[in-house]
């Protein structure tokens, strides 16, 4: 059996055992430099919190002051992902070795800088939920707060215990109600560490109690996943991250240009631009994104719907946003029957960076395809249609309409995290999982005819006056 002794958030030692083996690495300790290491290593430990997208901001500050200071401060690692589409949380990743170094709380408990960090960002949280409460509530009401968490499945059972033991404990010795959560998880879970959710409420301190003592469990007993939760090295867990309220000036000087582009059938472009243009320019109001029509010398053949803007990389996409409203309009339907509602997006990314969405040993594309349930296809050269560009490579999604979302969302927040030179701003697989090349696989369809020679020219700086797209929106 191995013990792991629960300490309390006012000094006090919890009598209740885990007797949860599974990875044999409790009571770990881990020496080695912390200086700017954007790896997580087997021995440490990790958080992965869950804050609502709206108090973001109260973690990150303006310029990334708060994020940077509770780095500084705790010498930890914490990296705070982009919110994904339709997701109202930000995974916020905190980790460092499980070496006791920093003082705790009132009693100055020794514990690792991840926990120390942990707790730093609970509470700025919650301060800002009491600051609402004071605001707009009932002060004769209890408050109750809400901690989220994700855990990779392996990791859990220290928690839950035999038959449920060590969870009951928890739940009888802090009066909160404590739950792990398998199924509905919310899109930012990983599918390769199976996550689950942990989720704590009650009373501002019974939670903080009870979220001590879980963390100290997590801290005991690392998953055998957690080399996964980030991806490889990146500058991103280094660089200050900035608040979404703008409440600051910033010069658009500084912002970076994104660009999606679709290759949409012939057939659709009309369905695309609407008549009188109204369809189109309602996007272009709506999101901000700039959005451009080109077509090839030949009318029958494809054309190119370019979407752009310039774009901080804290604040919600223009491009996103708009590229996946006009995803459908921009694919075409391959069901085989007219209950089959199988739709095919096509994309064009330069070959330069078609690697972020590949990732080592496909270990990215696999990721993707695993969790979207959609087929994701990379097809080079005589594969690509003729009006694409010579370093560009296709992005072909196939798959009912709700995957392909997800797939093309997949894909676009990629390439997004790439352009800003964050390309691992998205969690992948550990390099494991083969890639399978796509391009000579048999197709029932005649391919594309092959390319005519063309400017070396990266296609999130396209010139929309070469003579192969003709601008015509």
């Amino acid at each position: 059996m191995a013990s792991s002794t629960i300490r309390n958030v006012h000094g006090k030692r919890s009598s209740f055992q885990s007797e949860f083996t599974g990875n044999g690495a409790s009571k770990r300790r881990n020496l080695h430099d912390e200086t700017d290491r954007n790896v997580i290593g087997s021995e440490d430990t990790v958080y992965r919190y869950l804050c609502p997208v709206k108090k973001a901001g109260s973690i990150i500050g303006k310029g990334g002051e708060i994020a940077k200071q509770i780095r500084s401060e705790t010498k930890s690692n914490m990296r705070i992902n982009e919110a994904l589409p339709g997701c109202e949380e930000r995974v916020v990743t905190i980790y460092s070795t499980s070496d006791e170094l920093n003082r705790f709380g009132d009693d100055g408990e020794i514990v690792c800088p991840a926990l120390d960090a942990l707790f730093k960002v609970h509470d700025m949280i919650v301060a800002e939920v009491n600051e609402n409460v004071d605001h707009d509530g009932d002060l004769g009401e209890k408050q109750t707060v809400t901690v989220r968490m994700l855990v990779p499945s392996d990791q859990i059972g220290c928690v839950i215990g035999k038959g449920g033991q060590v969870i009951q404990n928890l739940r009888n010795e802090t009066n909160a109600q404590i739950r792990v959560i398998k199924d509905n998880l919310p899109p930012c879970a990983l599918t390769l560490s199976h996550d689950e959710l942990l989720q704590i409420i009650g009373e501002p301190l019974i939670v903080r109690e009870a979220l001590y003592q879980v963390a100290s469990l997590l801290h005991d007993n690392p998953s055998r996943f957690q080399h996964s939760l980030l991806s490889s090295p990146s500058t991103l867990m280094h660089q200050p991250l900035t608040s979404s309220h703008r409440n600051y000036v910033r010069d658009l000087a500084d912002a970076t240009e994104f660009c999606v582009c679709f290759i949409c059938p012939a057939e659709n472009v009309g369905g695309v631009i609407g008549k009188g243009g109204g369809f189109i320019n309602q996007i272009r109001q709506e999101t901000g994104a700039t959005i451009r029509v080109t077509t090839s010398e030949t009318e029958e053949d494809d054309s190119i719907i370019l979407i752009s803007s310039k774009e901080f990389y804290e604040d919600q996409s223009p491009t996103v946003n708009a590229a996946i409203r006009l995803q459908e309009r921009c694919s075409e339907k391959v069901g085989k029957d007219a209950d089959d509602s199988t739709i095919s997006t096509r994309l064009l990314v330069s070959s330069s960076h078609i690697g972020c969405l590949i990732g080592k040993g496909g270990a990215v594309i696999s990721e993707m395809r695993s969790v979207t349930r959609a087929n994701i296809r990379i097809l080079q050269k005589e594969n690509v249609p003729k009006i694409a560009r010579e370093d560009e490579e296709m992005v072909q999604i196939t798959g009912n309409p709700d995957a392909a979302m997800k797939a093309l969302t997949q894909v676009i927040l990629r390439l997004r995290a790439n352009a800003f030179d964050m390309n691992h701003g998205l969690v992948l697989l550990p390099a494991s999982l083969p890639y399978r090349s796509q391009v000579s696989e048999s197709s029932n369809k005649q391919k594309y005819a092959k390319r005519d020679g063309s400017r070396d020219q990266d296609y999130s700086r396209l010139n929309l006056n070469s003579k192969k797209r003709n601008h015509v929106s």
